[in-house]
């Protein structure tokens, strides 16, 4: 498989990261919605009753400093570009969600070695649970 290839068959939804995120959170009790389009960047998951949202970022896909988020060397012209976009939506994204009232949290793909770091900061993030969110969802 030649990198084009490669590249087209990665989901922009539904991605391992996101899977594993989504099945911690669940575990810890929350309940969530996915993928709202009506708010900025389609968080991946979303707590209406909070006003939070949590973002599953690709290590490469949104340039994170870990050894994933590396820039290829070859085609550099075609990926400084792209990568920097995606990092300026990002940040477009989250301060259009502030201005909104949303709390936003962004977890990264390298986070997800160590789930209990991980599963702590989603608590503490989301903070009590027992709204009438979880109750009815």
């Amino acid at each position: 498989m030649d990198r084009s290839e490669n590249m087209r068959a990665i989901r922009g939804k539904d991605t391992q990261p996101e899977v594993a995120v989504r099945s911690l959170v669940h575990k810890l009790g929350y309940r969530f919605r996915l993928h709202r389009r009506d708010l900025p960047g389609k968080p991946d998951l979303v707590f209406p009753a909070r006003c939070k949202v949590i973002f599953v970022h690709g290590c490469f896909w949104h340039s994170h400093a870990c050894k994933t988020g590396l820039i290829p060397n070859t085609n550099r012209s075609f990926w400084l570009p792209k990568l920097r976009r995606n990092k300026a939506r990002d940040k477009k994204n989250i301060e259009a969600l502030t201005k909104l009232g949303w709390d936003a949290l962004v977890i990264w793909q390298c986070e997800l070695k160590n789930c209990a770091a991980v599963c702590k900061r989603i608590s503490r993030f989301l903070g009590r649970k027992g709204t009438t969110e979880e109750a009815s969802g």
